[in-house]
């Protein structure tokens, strides 16, 4: 029987029309309506004609986590009288509950794409509607963009509604093409902000790790919550592991203590969103809590205000979870359950002067994420740059790049990024391309079962007391009685089957053992992190990077390591690894196949030419001999390469050759062509204009040091032109004063300097000029220290002189200080010399 008074009760029911007209009219439309109102039960109801007479049609919902889609189906369910299964079934990862009767499903957004890329025409699918699409999950902009190719070139009858739960609609609206936003009003009481910042300072977070502080302090808050406020209180943590630990310091609160996150068991989750059942309650939940499910009871929240989001250290080839400061929205999506069904309160754990310095929004998980995976499915859409897809946020180029090259590593697409075969069999398997090409190889190795249980093992960490030994993990996951080791033989499930279906035959079940399968299968899923060690406990991956177990670790004395979870810690040299399996050189040999180098390796290295024999992994080097005859070419390359990073001067500069190269560089800025670019660059390009034969002939950094750089660098100048004959002209080394001294110009700086006694200066009247640029003279006292600089001599004989002199004169008495300099005859010498001459 239809419940048809909690239907009426649901504040979206007045949005439904308007969304209905919104979709006759334009196929598309954004539906924003804050949590509880009931965008996620009762419009797939209304639009499927389950509920208020309307055509029959085929709905599917997509939700970007499993445990909302179950969540999201059953509450579909109860609402209708029945059990999921009938007109109303759901689809994750794993589990299927659907019947011939079912005319809307929920599934998750992977299990959309999967679907998509099966057949793009969804047939017998008349609604689609992507659920939380503000919290910008990659699968979720991806499917969206997938949508709309389908309903611009094969079906443009396909109904599509993006469902948000924030007022942020307008790029959404934008992207369906000018759809309307529809809004629905939720009942919101008021929510007091109570704002608790820890009374001592907490560390900020870093990569997974948070503040046991913070931790602490949060339990505190709660207590603090339970016994200032009614109802049932919501705390938001930024994982399980915050979860687990804070529920471990709330023992004894009395209140039951209820965990909410992905990983729970569907028996927890069932009991959360059934609503109290007597006593109090305390709810510790991820951000799933959020805006995806309705938690009844609530009248207090208490925010930690963390969040996890993924981030990718493309250099380094670590890609994990991290925690954030969780954003504005994010804070007001929070406190907004407790005001769902009364007043309510917030307690949030940081100060009101801090939040104002909170990002606005969550970073789309696109702009910061591992594009593997949607690279892949690009790539298998038809357009591997997803330069042709509908998306709010492009991709960043490295990022796509770098995702291209994990394609490319594990067969993937082909040279020109096409999806092959294999790629497109890998995008079916529901795993990050990685751990589907260890999947499949891995199969071929160790068997299906043995791979299967091991990705089970990598698409899902083990918690933390599995230890970090990957192949111990595995057997305590078998043995296993927890949650963790329930979800993973039902994964093992899924991947043995898929196994058999992607691979050709496969190798005995019972084949080597499982120490050596666990440590093929993660190598093969983590090539670049296979890692040999190098002394005391540290290890290099074959990318570059250090990596280290934790102390105590027996992982610590391996000779090799097939490095599955590492992650940076703040100010620390090396990885820190977190899940590895021991392995043996020809293990890494065969899974990072791709990365291996044989041959003559000549290069600049600690400050010289270093030429050796060497094969490598990577990074890591597998033998390394001195070559005693390496090739000229590579000698060469290597000597540039000296140059590129040191620059000119490992070659001998005379004092000569300094100011030819600072007269080139004047004559280049003042007058252009044809006169040379002597920059570092410049030289460092055109290497083999002035530095050969001598560069050719040179072996090593010593032989460098022989070359005379300024007879060098006057092959640069002009000579075809016959400009050369010209430098002496246009930049003189030296300039002839009216004493009759000949002084060296300096051209190191903007302007020309002549650096001469005041006295040698009279009679000049006007500043002198090189290439037209007047020269910044520097007059000096008769002992050569400097009194004045000028680029203007007429000024300062008006101005400046009569200074000078009186402050001079008396100084130096025996040296002539005529009251008209610009007619007196210039001199070196002194007055009475002058007069015995």
């Amino acid at each position: 029987m239809i419940r048809t008074d909690a239907l009426d009760l649901l504040p979206v029911r007045t949005a439904v029309p308007a969304l209905e007209r919104a979709l006759d009219e334009r196929g598309a439309a954004v539906l924003c309506a804050p949590p509880g109102t009931g965008k996620t039960t009762l419009v797939p109801l209304v639009l499927a004609g389950l509920t208020g007479g309307g055509p029959a049609r085929r709905v599917l919902v997509a939700e970007p986590r499993r445990i909302a889609a179950r969540a999201a189906a059953r509450r579909m369910a109860w609402l209708l009288g029945e059990q999921p299964g009938g007109r109303v079934g759901f689809t994750v990862r794993g589990e299927r509950v659907v019947g011939p009767g079912t005319v809307v499903e929920v599934v998750t957004t992977g299990v959309l794409l999967q679907r998509l890329q099966r057949d793009q025409e969804l047939p017998g699918t008349d609604v689609v509607i992507i659920d939380e699409c503000h919290e910008r999950h990659l699968d979720a902009d991806t499917a969206a963009a997938f949508l709309l190719d389908v309903r611009e070139t094969i079906r443009p009858e396909l109904r599509l509604v993006a469902a948000s739960a924030t007022t942020d609609a307008e790029g959404w609206a934008r992207l369906l093409g000018g759809a309307p936003v529809v809004e629905a009003r939720g009942v919101s009481h008021p929510v007091e902000v109570v704002w608790a910042p820890p009374s001592a300072q907490v560390r900020p977070p870093h990569g997974m790790r948070v503040d046991p502080a913070l931790l602490t302090h949060v339990a505190g808050v709660v207590r603090r919550a339970l016994a200032e406020r009614e109802g049932d209180v919501l705390c938001f943590l930024p994982g399980v592991g915050e979860i687990g630990r804070v529920a471990g310091m709330l023992a004894g609160a009395g209140a039951e203590i209820l965990q909410v996150h992905g990983r729970a068991p569907a028996a927890v989750q069932d009991a959360v969103l059934a609503g109290p059942s007597g006593g109090r309650r305390v709810v510790l939940a991820t951000s799933v809590a959020e805006s995806s499910l309705t938690v009844p009871g609530v009248r207090v929240v208490v925010d930690s205000g963390l969040a996890r989001e993924p981030r990718t250290d493309h250099a380094r080839g670590l890609s994990a979870l991290t925690t954030v400061r969780a954003s504005r929205a994010a804070g007001r999506q929070r406190a907004g359950r407790a005001g769902r069904e009364a007043p309510g309160a917030v307690y949030r754990c940081w100060d009101a002067a801090e939040d104002g310095r909170l990002a606005a929004y969550p970073s789309p998980e696109i702009k910061v994420a591992d594009l593997a995976a949607f690279a892949l499915q690009a790539a298998c859409w038809g357009d591997p740059d997803a330069s042709g897809l509908a998306l709010l946020d492009a991709p960043p180029a490295g990022a796509m790049g770098a995702a291209r090259e994990v394609l490319g590593a594990v067969g993937a697409v082909d040279a020109a990024g096409r999806a092959t075969d294999r790629g497109v069999r890998m995008s079916r398997l529901g795993l990050h391309p990685r751990l589907a090409r260890a999947l499949l190889d891995g199969a071929r190795e160790v068997g299906g079962r043995r791979a299967a249980e091991v990705v089970a093992l990598l698409s899902e960490e083990p918690p933390r007391e599995y230890g970090d030994d990957l192949a111990h993990a595995l057997r305590t996951a078998r043995r296993g009685g927890d949650g963790y080791a329930a979800r993973w033989r039902q994964e093992v499930r899924r991947l043995s089957r898929s196994a058999g279906r992607g691979t050709e035959g496969g190798a005995d079940e019972g084949a080597g053992t499982d120490d050596a399968a666990v440590g093929l299968v993660a190598a093969l899923a983590f090539p670049e992190r296979v890692a040999r060690a190098r002394g005391e406990g540290a290890f290099l991956m074959a990318s570059g990077t250090g990596a280290e177990p934790g102390a105590g670790s027996r992982l610590r004395s391996a000779p090799w390591l097939a490095v599955a979870v590492a992650d940076r810690p703040a100010h620390a040299a090396s990885a820190r690894v977190r899940l590895a399996a021991v392995i043996d050189e020809g293990t890494a040999r065969l899974a990072a196949g791709h990365l291996l180098f044989s041959g003559e390796e000549v290069r600049w290295a600690d400050g010289d030419v270093v030429a050796r024999s060497v094969e490598r992994l990577g990074a890591v080097e597998l033998s390394v001999r001195p070559l005693r005859r390496p090739a000229p070419e590579l000698v060469r390359g290597a000597l540039l390469e000296g140059l590129r990073r040191e620059g000119p001067g490992l070659l001998r500069w005379s004092r000569d050759g300094e100011q030819l190269r600072s007269r080139l560089a004047f004559l280049h800025r003042v007058l252009g062509a044809p006169w040379p670019d002597v920059s570092d660059e410049a030289l460092f390009a055109h290497a083999g204009a002035w530095l050969e034969p001598e560069l050719s002939r040179a072996g090593r950094r010593a032989d460098l040091g022989r070359i005379d750089a300024g007879q060098a660098l006057r092959r640069l100048l002009p000579w075809s032109t016959g400009d050369a004959a010209r430098l002496d002209e246009l930049a003189p080394e030296r300039f002839e004063v009216p004493s009759g001294s000949r002084i060296r110009l300096d051209y190191a700086g903007e302007q020309p300097v002549l650096a001469v006694k005041l006295q040698e200066l009279f009679g000049l009247r006007e500043t002198p000029r090189v290439a037209g640029v007047p020269l910044l003279v520097h007059l000096l006292s008769p002992a050569g220290r400097p009194a004045a600089v000028t680029a203007d001599l007429a000024s300062f004989w008006r101005e400046g002189y009569r200074s000078v002199r009186a402050e001079l004169r008396g100084r130096y008495p025996k040296h002539p200080w005529p009251e008209d300099p610009t007619t007196t005859e210039a001199t070196r010498f002194t007055s009475a010399r002058l007069r015995r001459e």
